[in-house]
């Protein structure tokens, strides 16, 4: 029994050792990395302003757009009810 527990102690040891290396290949992955992420930030800003002022200019042509379309509807719609509705009101 004793020999069990001592088995268990080692392999808590281990996994200790062991979450403590990975924890430290993580940390130096991450300070390797860090002048990439230093450089490459200012880049992808430029390119999420650019896709935002693009969809920006595409929603403002498509709302246009859809006013070019309904304005002459409702032109045509006021010259066939503006007569009706006189014609309505006279009788």
């Amino acid at each position: 029994m004793f020999s069990f527990l001592a088995f268990l102690a080692v392999l808590a040891m281990a996994a200790i050792v062991c979450m403590g290396g990975l924890i430290l290949i993580k940390l130096t992955a991450k300070l390797i990395l860090l002048p990439f992420k230093i450089i490459l930030f200012p880049i992808l800003a430029i390119f999420v302003i650019v896709k935002i002022a693009i969809l920006g200019a595409l929603a403002v042509a498509a709302i246009a757009v859809i006013a070019a379309l309904i304005i002459p509807i409702l032109i045509l719609g006021l010259l066939i009810a503006v007569p009706v509705a006189l014609f309505t009101a006279v009788t």
